[in-house]
């Protein structure tokens, strides 16, 4: 329980950042380039997109596949997926 617990905590320091949790709700969205993204995350740049972007692929958070020279993202955990939703669910549409 306790290994449990640790992973869980990580998973959600991982996630708590704004920047990240607006780039992961873009994705859940449809898979995106890195320009795609940054269309809809203002006020970050492309290089920390990708920063962010690395670090939750690095948790098997999201995934990607090359498409020509683009590498296009996509989200590789259902469970973090419904956790989102849940947060959506109570905190985005009061």
């Amino acid at each position: 329980m306790q290994t449990r617990a640790k992973q869980i905590a990580e998973l959600l320091r991982v996630l708590a950042n704004e920047n990240r949790l607006l780039i992961f709700c873009a994705l859940l969205e449809k898979p995106m380039s890195v320009t795609n993204i940054a269309e809809r995350v203002p006020n970050i740049t492309q290089s920390a997109i990708s920063q962010h972007l690395g670090l939750l692929k690095a948790h098997g958070i999201l995934d990607y596949s090359k498409s020509g020279q683009n590498i296009i993202y996509s989200v590789a955990d259902e469970r973090v997926k419904e956790i989102i939703d849940v947060l959506k669910k109570h905190y985005c549409n009061k």
